[in-house]
């Protein structure tokens, strides 16, 4: 078969023509049905077909991700009842409102324990945090160097939660040493006062 076969064709007599033509056209018309197939059919259907293989790796790792949890869960109940323990140790180093008063003479107890004079024991105003209050107490102390290191270790020390921030050590013409600092304490905010900061954060949210 060649080209002039081709294009000497009759289809009227494609009955009689040669087997190769009779080949060459079935050939020309099954690519011409899968091109036509592909572009009205099965395109959409291979589209379809992809979006539901991404959909089952979707769902599949979805599983996958359940099941580890599932069998994980009771590891998960461990580490959570673990973190509730730990929090309510934490909670308990927070006292409340009534119990401030103790802890700043624990604090002044601590300084003087230690032979060091309170020029200044100046408590400032308290920040609310989300569940708990931090309150600043400006002092400053006069005594020997090692004191002023033993009240730090004394402070830290204590039941409750303090810190000792912004140290600063200076000392005078006679070798007299000072202590500028603030000492952080913490106490846990009771119901009402949980009750009137969340009223506040759901009224600034609105404005």
């Amino acid at each position: 078969m060649n080209f002039n076969d081709l294009n000497n064709l009759n289809m009227k007599d494609l009955a009689n023509a040669s087997m190769s033509v009779k080949l060459a056209v079935l050939a020309v018309a099954f690519v011409v049905l899968v091109f036509l197939g592909y572009w009205l059919v099965w395109r959409d259907e291979l589209a379809q077909i992809d979006t539901s293989k991404q959909e089952e790796m979707s769902l599949r790792d979805s599983f996958m991700t359940k099941k580890r949890q599932a069998v994980n869960l009771d590891i998960y109940k461990q580490q959570l009842t673990d973190i509730d323990h730990s929090f309510g140790a934490l909670l308990k180093q927070l006292p409340n409102k009534s119990q401030m008063d103790a802890l700043l003479s624990d604090i002044n107890q601590a300084g003087l324990g230690r032979g060091l004079q309170f020029e200044l024991f100046k408590p400032g105003s308290e920040t609310p945090k989300e569940f708990y209050a931090e309150l600043p107490i400006n002092i400053k102390v006069s005594g020997a160097y090692h004191d002023f290191g033993a009240f730090a270790s004394d402070i830290a020390q204590l039941s409750r939660i303090v810190t000792l921030h912004d140290l600063d050590i200076s000392g005078d013409k006679d070798g007299n040493l000072s202590m500028n600092a603030v000492i952080k304490t913490y106490r846990y905010l009771d119901e009402d006062e949980l009750a009137a900061q969340g009223k506040n954060n759901k009224g600034g949210k609105k404005k």
